[in-house]
């Protein structure tokens, strides 16, 4: 089915992304490495969360297409994404060879998703959206399907272009109201899959400091406080790291029961999918194997 959004018909290719990653993912920059001595590591880790349930692991960072192969290569059923994958770092037509290199050997198992990064860590950037819609259209030209890419939307033109040109959004640092408005945007069809960062710690002062610990890189980034201040919060929000009020807005902190209504939450908005990011005291790209296997009990 497909329906005329602007100059663009938006056709629906969402379903078959949702059975693809079902309802709940795993996010992670550890995951995703250029270090081919820890290919084994990666593989045995990967094989473990597919075991555990989840339907999609999403490579975090600038990750790209051969990121993912060997976490595919190590998996039966499982969805890799990239989550996300950088326009300007990457090239239409070099992303389009791989991705068909890897659907080619492993047909169905990959998702790309693309984003348009940030001014401040790129000296290519220029009009994102624009940009955008050139990477799509040099896509479509190497045949890479829309149903097989995900767009990373915060703002409602970009979550527009989601709608009409991809399976749907994977929208990073955000809350269950932009998943709700999200939603509202991009309708019934198309896959939502956010991101939730989570805090496996139950003490509120040291749960809120490792949480600004992580946060406080993203409010250096116009995009992420551009979209705070489209939902109502403020500048003071900002300072020190995070606000108690933004803190407990982008992440499920606390005991079990209080993680599990964080992730609800986000369902209730609107979600199909919800990529869970374990946040603790430890390196960005550590694998946090005994924390996912607590969120799989909780959720499965």
């Amino acid at each position: 089915m497909s329906e005329s959004i602007g100059n663009v018909t938006a056709v629906d290719h969402g379903s078959s992304a949702k059975e693809a990653v079902r309802r709940y993912g795993v996010w992670s920059i550890g995951l995703r490495t250029e270090d081919q001595g820890r290919r084994g590591e990666l593989a045995e880790a990967a094989a473990e969360l597919e075991e555990l349930g989840f339907g999609a692991v999403w490579l975090g960072g600038s990750s790209a297409v051969e990121h993912a192969v060997p976490l595919v290569e190590a998996t039966d059923r499982m969805t890799v994404a990239t989550g996300i994958q950088s326009i300007w770092q990457y090239e239409a037509a070099d992303s389009a060879r791989r991705f068909a290199d890897l659907e080619a050997a492993h047909p169905g198992r990959f998702l790309l998703g693309l984003g348009v990064s940030h001014a401040k860590l790129t000296d290519r950037y220029r009009r994102p959206y624009s940009a955008m819609v050139d990477y799509l259209d040099a896509l479509d030209a190497a045949a890479v399907p829309e149903e097989r890419r995900v767009l990373a939307a915060l703002g409602p033109k970009m979550l527009e272009l989601s709608r009409a040109r991809a399976a749907g959004s994977h929208p990073y640092l955000v809350t269950p109201e932009h998943t709700a408005q999200a939603r509202e945007i991009l309708g019934d069809g198309p896959l939502l899959a956010p991101e939730l960062k989570v805090v496996l710690e139950t003490d509120p002062e040291r749960a809120r400091a490792v949480a600004r610990d992580y946060l406080a890189l993203y409010l250096g980034l116009p995009n992420y406080t551009n979209s705070f201040l489209r939902l109502g919060f403020t500048e003071d929000d900002f300072a020190g790291g995070g606000s108690d009020r933004l803190v407990d807005a982008v992440f499920a902190w606390g005991d079990e029961d209080r993680v599990r209504a964080g992730i609800d939450a986000l369902h209730q908005a609107g979600a199909d999918h919800v990529a869970l990011q374990i946040v603790d005291d430890q390196p960005r790209d550590a694998l946090p194997r005994a924390a996912w296997r607590r969120l799989a009990d909780l959720l499965f």
